[in-house]
């Protein structure tokens, strides 16, 4: 399964390579996936776990899924959206580490959103992907 994406960090911009991502992702024809926010629910429906470490881990479980399901890896990965309730620099710190393991080195463009809630009154992450199908 090969991907036709090729990333881009252009030097009038800065580049964000040694933070796991890519200023520009360029996807050639093919099939997109869009996969919804996914929070920090598993599919049996148990309590979301406290903290944002613990839903970290448990959102980057249902991407995982959700890229079994698509047949896809990291590496297909275009664009992710992580939407932070409280987002800062200590938020940071703990959210990012278990991304940039998630994606093993693809460097998807990846924007990154405070918002005062997210669907759940205990919901503090929720990450969206745009995956390109392998052909």
């Amino acid at each position: 399964m090969q991907t036709s994406l090729q990333r881009m960090n252009p030097a009038a911009l800065p580049n964000t390579s040694s933070l796991g991502y890519s200023q520009i992702s360029i996807a050639n024809a093919g099939i997109l996936a869009f996969v919804s926010g996914q929070v920090a629910q598993a599919a049996d429906g148990p309590a979301v776990p406290e903290g944002l470490e613990a839903q970290t881990k448990q959102v980057i479980a249902n991407l995982t899924e959700a890229l079994k399901a698509l047949e896809a890896r990291p590496q297909n990965i275009v664009q992710m959206r992580i939407y932070v309730t409280d987002l800062n620099e200590e938020a940071m710190n703990i959210l990012m580490p278990p991304i940039i393991a998630f994606l093993n080195g693809a460097e998807p463009s990846l924007t990154g959103i405070g918002v005062a809630a997210l669907a759940g009154p205990d919901l503090k992450i929720e990450i969206e992907m745009i995956v390109q199908l392998p052909a």
